[in-house]
């Protein structure tokens, strides 16, 4: 049946051949996404409805308006996924594609249950595919349905990471140790950190440049590098659980239940114990990188570690993300990824990357 056939066909029997999405999430990434979707590249897709964590839009001429994000802060209908859903459905599109941008665990856990009944999920969560290891089973099974699950902004903004590691383990390949830089936020503090300003005065410039979440202890904990060595160990055939993963977050625990203004107040405390660590990596040639590693056994570990100056984690730049891949056929030097590893707009154009490849 030639194209033109086939568009007749799909219309006799109620279906677009375009491509329609529901945006969970319209946050900094979510807003970004936005913009994103009113230029050309985005012409294929139409968006049939748009939440916050309060509120939604379904109305197309709501939709449509640039100031989406701005409006939805103060007016539109209480948040129903059902709703949202039912709008996805009566665009009787051929492709039908949920896209979260979100951190919520409360949707990374509806995931599976969505690409089951047939619809297409697309996100930056990393909940549920670097939660518990139960969750990254049903996730699975769900795909064994045929919906597709484009992941490529949950592990270093968009940067060709999960595609290239699970190309290599299709054809036959297979991965022996993986270690890198995985957090923008951690890779711009440590590479800027030499000594002479303290690292809480840094941190205070993080959060202003946005390179940190509002409450930093997100990116100090060391839990999202976590859940990033997590969906890489996965994809590459590790069956680990989100405790085998060894955390060294870099937060006293002094400083781990306070509410998030207070927290700020005491950011200085975090100096002198970095202040020593430096010192001594500084003694021996080295520099601080707080690197996440795994070796063919499926030892995870995350952490601050001393790295001499000639490692390739010494050499970033800016919020650069890495990735060191040795397998059995990359074995004699690492195959490297690297390249930004942070921001919303390439975390977006991931996002969009991935809906316009079921187009």
């Amino acid at each position: 049946m030639n194209a033109v056939l086939a568009e007749r066909a799909s219309a006799r029997h109620g279906t677009d051949r375009t491509t329609a999405i529901v945006l969970l999430g319209t946050g900094v990434v979510g807003g970004a996404l936005l913009k994103l979707l009113n230029t050309d590249a985005a012409r294929s897709l139409r968006l049939m409805g748009a939440a916050n964590s309060r509120r939604q839009q379904t109305d197309p001429g709501q939709l449509a308006q640039r100031g989406l994000r701005e409006q939805l802060n103060q007016h539109g209908a209480p948040r129903d996924n059902a709703s949202l859903l039912t709008a996805l459905d009566a665009s009787h599109a051929a492709v039908k594609v949920i896209v979260d941008a979100t951190a919520s665990a409360t949707l990374a856990a509806r995931h599976a249950e969505w690409l089951a009944h047939g619809y297409h999920v697309v996100t930056a969560n990393k909940a549920l595919a670097g939660g518990e290891l139960a969750g990254w089973r049903a996730l699975q099974a769900a795909l064994a349905h045929g919906a597709y699950y484009g992941d490529s902004a949950t592990v270093g903004a968009g940067l060709p990471v999960l595609s290239t590691l699970r190309r290599l383990r299709h054809c036959g390949d297979h991965l022996l140790t993986l270690e890198g830089v995985f957090s923008g936020s951690l890779s711009w503090l440590f590479n800027q950190y030499d000594g002479s300003r303290p690292f809480s005065e840094l941190l205070r410039e993080a959060r202003r440049l946005g390179y940190t979440e509002p409450d930093p202890r997100s990116d100090l904990s060391g839990e999202d590098v976590a859940r990033k060595l997590l969906i890489l160990a996965r994809n590459a055939g590790f069956s680990l659980g989100s405790d085998e993963v060894q955390v060294e977050g870099l937060v006293p625990e002094a400083l781990r239940a306070l509410d998030a203004e207070t927290f700020l107040t005491r950011l200085g405390e975090l100096d002198a114990p970095l202040a020593a660590r430096h010192a001594d990596a500084a003694s021996r040639g080295c520099v601080l990188r707080f690197l996440a590693r795994l070796n063919q056994r499926g030892l995870a570990r995350v952490g601050l570690a001393e790295v001499p100056l000639t490692h390739p984690a010494a050499r970033l730049y800016g919020t650069d993300n890495q990735f060191a891949l040795t397998t059995t056929r990359y074995n004699t030097q690492p195959l490297v990824i690297q390249g930004p590893g942070a921001g919303p707009e390439v975390t977006a154009q991931a996002l969009l990357g991935d809906v316009l490849a079921l187009g």
